[in-house]
This record gives C-alpha cells, structure tokens and sequence, in this order.
C-alpha cells in the first residue's frame, strides 16, 4: 500500500491510494457496476449518502479489490474509522449468514403464499367431492 498518513480519515487514504495506483473512479465504476457518485462519496467519508448495511461493505470491498487492497483488511480499517453510532460498527463478515437473514423475509413470505394456495386448493377439491 502507498504510504499514507496514519491520522488521515478513510476516504481519504483510499484516494490516495487509487491516485498513487492510476486508478480512476470512472475505471471502478466499470468494474463493479458502483456510480461514481457513490465512489465519490466513499472518498469523501460521505457516508449517509451511501447505502447502508451489507451494500455499504460491499462497496468498500468492490473498491478496495479495485485499487488492490485487500477487501477484508480495507474493510476493517473502515469499520474501525466510523463512529460507534454510525450504524457501521459490528461485525465485517457478510457472507452467508447475513445473505441468508437479508433474504429470509421473502423466503417467509414466499412460504405463506405456498401454503394459503395449497390450502385452497384443498378446500376446493373436498367441495367438488361433496357437491359431486
């Protein structure tokens, strides 16, 4: 990595790393498929104006892998660089477990939707035998 001043906020860093590396913002964009205005953002340390949860550390991970940093390290760093009360604290792993939870409400609601046509199903056909 570049060296870069310790004191400096994430963003930051991770622009002078990207600069150091001639790496540009619309390069990453391609890559990942991120808006520049997102990037632009992250470099900024402009977080609200960024998704939250999982899509926030998947942004800093595609952008890391980007600038070749490693995602899971950078990852940390920028964790570890946000408030306590910035909703960005906890734990840096999101992968199954967190796809899983993220999904499991449309899994649910996919599950009630089965089961209530199953149901109707059922419902009919004891009618049609009774009416026969």
């Amino acid at each position: 990595m570049a060296q870069v001043e310790q004191g400096a906020d994430f963003g930051i860093r991770m622009r002078l790393v990207r600069e150091a590396r001639g790496v540009t913002l619309r390069g990453i964009a391609a890559a990942t498929n991120l808006s520049i205005a997102q990037l632009e953002a992250l470099e900024r340390n402009d977080i609200p104006r960024l998704p939250g949860g999982i899509f926030l550390r998947g942004i800093v991970r595609s952008y890391a892998r980007e600038i070749g940093l490693d995602p899971e390290v950078t990852l940390l760093e920028f964790i570890s660089s946000q408030p306590s009360d910035s909703g960005v604290t906890g734990s840096p792993q999101v992968y199954q477990s967190d796809y899983e939870r993220a999904t499991a409400s449309s899994r649910r609601g996919s599950l009630v939707v089965v089961v209530a046509l199953v149901a109707v199903i059922a419902v009919s056909f004891i009618v049609w035998l009774l009416v026969r």
